[in-house]
């Protein structure tokens, strides 16, 4: 599973962006926070993730945190 970094979270939409480990940027919605259950995220937080459909989207269909 790809892992990235939190770039940017709106609580109210629960919708935001990452950073994937070779720099792309991906888009996530309020779906792929309720398919993962997860109430929020912070930036900077690293996340592993799923991807919605074909690499070209550049969206994601799951979260889940990085622990150490």
């Amino acid at each position: 599973m790809p892992q990235g970094t939190i770039r940017s979270f709106d609580p109210g939409s629960r919708s935001g962006s990452l950073l994937d480990d070779g720099l792309v940027e991906l888009t996530f919605d309020g779906r792929a926070m309720q398919a993962s259950g997860l109430r929020e995220l912070r930036i900077g937080q690293r996340v592993r993730f799923t991807r919605a459909g074909d690499d070209a989207e550049h969206a994601v269909a799951t979260l889940n945190i990085v622990s150490l």
